[in-house]
């Protein structure tokens, strides 16, 4: 059994794939070729934005953004501790200081309460920062509450940059991931719902002089082109062969999106003695992952050794909060700062999620989850 299935999905379009790379074989056109503005340009018609910029990566996506609003020392950005460590770690990267917020326990996502508690109460005097920007994060695939969030940025005149890193395919109240914050990003890491056969992202914005920043940001800073360096950039192109795979991949994206939903249905009917995901009213995920509490530490190694013991694979995501990790110590949090996110660290358990999850193998995971056939 596998935790998420790419040979099924490779075997039902292999065809599509290897015309789209022979193609690129045949242009010969590497970096930058005639698919990587087909990708943009139907991402932005899914999303329903006006500007997508491909990338290298999702990292290189939130940290091009960042870039492109001036982000860097002396400024202090809000987001969520219970995160990959991606969307700190850009942060850090333009010697700007990432300030932690905890999350919701239903949704695993920034709580608009906890961020308005954070901001109002930030004395950027006595800090030595000025508040900039806030990243909430589109955790396992369903989207942050935006409306909320955006309402609290923007009584302080905060940047809302939508880590959509995990929701691309989602939607939130009538608006689709990619458009819920004034930029996003994506990432098309392999594991993701829409994945490469590499890294990948995308940036996305409805904003004419952010995009305009970002497609020179992406080139080394590149002005007229690119020998005439106009800011400072990074090496951010996202590689044509990928593209290919990506647009190859795209056309049974939509189908793979509702296998997933009935894959996260089954799992909600049918476990117990386990917290289950939810999903409020108005919101679509893209289920990048299935995400469980135990209802102790002891309970999920239970779990754990259950599922391991029957040969099915599982994951945690994420064990070590960002507050907790090495490498944000300079950063002065202690265990106990945000106690929501210490708790579903130490609760938290991924199932299988994928579109071709047969239901005779979703009944053995049910099974070892619900304690009945260890």
């Amino acid at each position: 059994m596998q935790f998420i299935d790419l040979k099924t999905q490779q075997s039902r379009i292999r065809d599509r794939i290897e015309a789209n790379i022979r193609a690129v074989l045949d242009h010969g056109q590497y970096v930058m070729g005639p698919e990587i503005a087909e990708l943009e340009r139907r991402l932005a018609e899914a999303a329903g934005i006006r500007h997508a910029t491909a990338c290298a990566s999702g990292t290189d996506a939130l940290l091009m953004i960042l870039m492109a609003r001036g982000i860097g020392p002396g400024d202090a950005v809000f987001t969520t501790p219970f995160t990959f460590i991606a969307t700190a770690e850009v942060i850090r990267l333009l010697g700007a200081v990432p300030v932690f917020v905890d999350i919701d326990p239903a949704t695993f996502n920034i709580d608009p309460d906890q961020l308005d508690a954070a901001v109002s109460g930030f004395d950027p005097e006595a800090a030595g920062l000025t508040p900039r920007a806030v990243i909430p994060v589109d955790l396992f695939g369903l989207p942050a509450d935006y409306d909320a969030v955006t309402a609290v940025a923007r009584r302080h005149g905060l940047f809302v940059l939508e880590d959509a890193a995990q929701s691309f395919g989602a939607a939130y109240r009538g608006r689709n991931a990619g458009a819920l914050g004034d930029a996003a990003a994506t990432s098309f890491f392999p594991a993701k719902p829409l994945g490469g056969y590499g890294d990948g992202g995308m940036c996305f914005t409805d904003d004419d002089a952010l995009a305009e920043a970002l497609v020179s940001i992406r080139v080394h800073g590149m002005g007229a082109d690119k020998y005439d360096n106009v800011r400072i950039g990074i090496n951010g192109r996202m590689d044509t062969l990928q593209a290919a795979v990506l647009l190859a991949k795209f056309e049974i994206f939509p189908e793979e999106l509702t296998r997933r939903r009935a894959v996260a249905d089954r799992y909600a009917e049918a476990l117990e003695g386990v917290v289950v995901p939810r999903v409020p009213e108005g919101y679509r995920s893209a289920w990048a992952q299935y995400s469980i509490l135990a209802e102790t530490g002891r309970h999920r190694k239970a779990i754990q050794d259950c599922l391991a013991a029957a040969g099915i694979p599982f994951a945690v995501y994420y064990p070590i909060p960002l507050h907790r990790q090495t490498a944000f110590r300079s950063l002065g949090y202690q265990e106990g700062d945000f106690p929501v996110t210490e708790d579903c660290a130490a609760r938290i358990l991924s199932l299988p999620m994928h579109p071709y999850l047969e239901p005779a193998d979703q009944d053995r995971i049910i099974g070892a989850v619900n304690g009945t056939k260890c």
